[in-house]
C-alpha cells in the first residue's frame, strides 16, 4: 500500500487527471474496442430483472446502464474513483434518456462503505485491477454482495498475449526506456493476469465458487493510422514514458510506433490488434 495514509492514492491521482481525461476523451473508442469483452461479461453474469447491480470502476457508464436495462426491476450503481468518468457516465445517461434505474457515485470500492448485503451482483469492465490492497477491495465488496449473490467480471491476462498494448509500447521503448516499473501484482490493467493470484485474492476476499474462462477478441485502435497512433501517443503510459525525454528520442518513438502499427490497419476496418482476457465469476460465500 502507498506511504500515504489514504489508499490508492496514486490511481485517485491518476484516473482524476490524465489518465480519467484520456478515457472521457476516448470514451466511444473504447466502448468500441471492449464491446465483446462487455457482451460475455453480461453473459456470464446472468443479470435477473430484480438483480440490484454494482459496477466497479464503472468508467463512462456503458456497463453500468446495460446491467440496468436487464434490471429492469432492480437498479444498477456504476462507481468509480474517478470524478471526470462519473461527470461523463450521468451525462451521457441523461443524453441517452436513462435508464431511471441507474445512478453513479464516485467511490474507491477498496474502502466505501456499501450497504453489508446491498447487491445481488457485482460486475465489471476491467475496472477491478488498480486496488493496492486487491484482497481489501474484494473483501469490501463481499460485505456489500447478499449472501449467494455473484461476482462477473473481466480482467486482462498476460501483457505478451495483448498485443494491443505490447506492439506500441515496444515501439516506443526502444527511443524512450521503460516506464518507471512497480513490482508484480502492482495496481495496473495487468495486476491480475496471473489465473492463480485472482483465484487467491478472490477466495481470500470471501468469494467461492471461482471460475476463469478465456476471452479473446481484437482491440479496435482507430479509424485508420494516423487515429491510432495519436490516441496510442496521447494514452497515460505512452505519457508517462515520453515525460522528461528529449523531444528528439519523443519523435523517434513515434515514428516506431507508427511503423508498428501501420501493418495492422486493414482497409475500412481500421487499425486492431489481438486482446486476451479472463472472464471471471464467482458467488459469494
Amino acid at each position: 500500500m502507498n506511504a500515504d495514509s489514504a489508499p490508492n492514492v496514486d490511481m485517485a491521482t491518476m484516473w482524476n487527471g490524465p489518465g480519467g481525461d484520456h478515457w472521457v476523451t476516448h470514451a466511444a473508442r473504447h466502448d468500441r474496442a471492449l464491446a465483446p469483452y462487455g457482451r460475455a461479461i453480461l453473459a456470464a453474469a446472468r443479470i435477473a430483472p430484480g438483480d440490484r447491480v454494482l459496477d466497479v470502476g464503472c468508467g463512462t457508464g456503458t456497463m453500468t446502464r446495460a446491467a440496468a436495462r436487464l434490471a429492469r426491476e432492480g437498479s444498477a450503481l456504476g462507481v468509480d474513483i474517478g470524478q471526470p468518468l462519473v461527470e461523463e457516465a450521468r451525462a451521457e445517461t441523461m443524453a441517452e434518456g436513462g435508464p431511471a434505474n441507474v445512478t453513479f457515485e464516485r467511490a474507491d470500492a477498496q474502502v466505501h462503505p456499501f450497504p453489508a448485503g446491498g447487491f445481488d451482483l457485482v460486475l465489471s469492465r476491467f475496472g477491478i485491477m488498480f486496488f493496492d490492497d486487491p484482497v481489501a477491495a474484494f473483501t469490501n465488496l463481499r460485505r456489500g454482495t447478499a449472501d449467494g449473490g455473484r461476482l462477473a467480471f473481466a480482467c486482462w491476462q498476460t501483457l505478451l498475449l495483448n498485443d494491443w498494448m505490447l506492439v506500441p509500447m515496444s515501439a516506443m521503448v526502444e527511443h524512450l526506456g521503460l516506464p518507471d516499473v512497480v513490482g508484480p501484482g502492482a495496481p495496473g490493467p495487468f495486476s491480475l493476469d496471473d489465473p492463480d493470484r485472482v483465484r487467491s485474492v478472490v477466495a481470500d476476499g470471501g468469494f467461492g465458487d471461482i471460475e476463469l474462462a478465456e476471452e479473446a477478441h481484437p482491440m479496435w485502435l482507430g479509424t485508420d493510422l494516423d487515429d491510432a497512433v495519436g490516441y496510442m501517443e496521447a494514452h497515460p503510459i505512452a505519457r508517462v514514458m515520453s515525460e522528461g525525454k528529449p523531444p528528439e528520442l519523443v519523435a523517434k518513438a513515434l515514428v516506431s510506433l507508427r511503423a508498428a502499427l501501420e501493418p495492422h490497419h486493414v482497409g475500412a476496418d481500421g487499425v486492431s490488434l489481438g486482446g486476451k482476457a479472463w472472464i471471471v465469476t464467482a458467488r459469494a460465500a
